[in-house]
């Protein structure tokens, strides 16, 4: 089950492609529903430079209902084997430890929880006995309520303590240093200016923390930001639609990569795969 070793190493930051198999997501929920058109749309992730392909079946967008693990491990197991049998490095982007395990079997080396354990308190013993690498969350309940836990005094220094403890609770467990990455959780009971202050605290959390990932694509942050007219009595506007934030999320890849970001998590894969490129040759030439 899994592997021991580094999945993937390029020198620089990774990017992972999305691929959802869910009816529900904000962003292109339904449209990979059917396994073979989820694993078309991952090898043309792949084709497009994509390094890890993540497959998940449960939507986390705000207000989400979840759906049984019988569904999710029907969503994924096929997607996950068929990619593997490619070639492509798979994640599996689940919250339970039964779907990590039997994608892990499947083929997939990384195991993805948003929850950082805290949503299946089995996640760390299953990641310590495969040996996988995972990436750890930020994380403070459910998608149906998530909205309603998005109060900080201060969301950088929350955010360390809250994510290294589950870091810490993942090594506690068995599981080594090197298998674990840290993603801020952008979006998961965070409002707008909770992911602009982590995304401008990056460097700080790449300091504290090594590996990190970063999952800003299409988030909701970014369609308020690029938000169409004034709304009725000087409002914020219309949001921009998911699908119309991929230069600005092509943006925030080329930042993190300057920051010193593991990866990044993207929706659509060439100019965020063309962003980290030209940010690793910048770095490459300042020193």
């Amino acid at each position: 089950m899994g592997s021991c070793e580094e999945p993937v190493s390029t020198g620089r930051t990774l990017v992972w492609g999305v691929v959802n198999t869910t009816p529900d997501s904000f962003s292109d929920g339904g449209r990979h529903l059917r396994a073979p058109a989820a694993v078309e749309h991952g090898l043309a992730l792949v084709a497009q430079g994509a390094d890890v392909v993540d497959v998940g079946g449960e939507s986390t967008r705000p207000g989400a209902a979840r759906p049984s693990e019988a569904e999710e491990l029907s969503r994924v197991l096929p997607v996950v084997r068929a990619l593997a049998g490619h070639g492509v490095v798979v994640s599996v982007d689940t919250m339970r430890s039964g779907v990590a395990a039997a994608a892990l079997e499947a083929g997939a080396s990384i195991v993805n929880d948003v929850s950082g354990g805290l949503a299946d308190p089995a996640m760390a013993a299953l990641v310590a006995s495969s040996g996988a690498t995972c990436v750890v969350g930020h994380w403070r309940g459910h998608s149906a309520g998530m909205n309603d836990l998005a109060v900080y005094d201060d969301v950088v220094a929350e955010v360390r303590a809250e994510l290294g403890a589950r870091l810490a609770a993942f090594e506690a467990a068995g599981v080594r240093r090197d298998q674990l990455v840290a993603d801020p959780g952008l979006g998961f009971a965070k409002r707008a200016e909770h992911d602009w202050a982590l995304l401008a605290a990056l460097p700080e959390l790449v300091g504290a923390w090594g590996r990190v990932l970063v999952g800003a694509s299409r988030k909701r942050f970014l369609g308020a930001l690029l938000a169409d007219g004034a709304g009725a009595g000087g409002g914020p506007g219309v949001p921009r639609p998911p699908e119309q934030r991929d230069d600005a999320t092509a943006a925030v890849t080329a930042l993190a990569a300057a920051a010193g970001a593991w990866g990044v998590r993207v929706h659509a894969v060439r100019a965020s795969a063309d962003a980290v490129r030209v940010a690793a040759r910048w770095a490459e030439a300042a020193a």
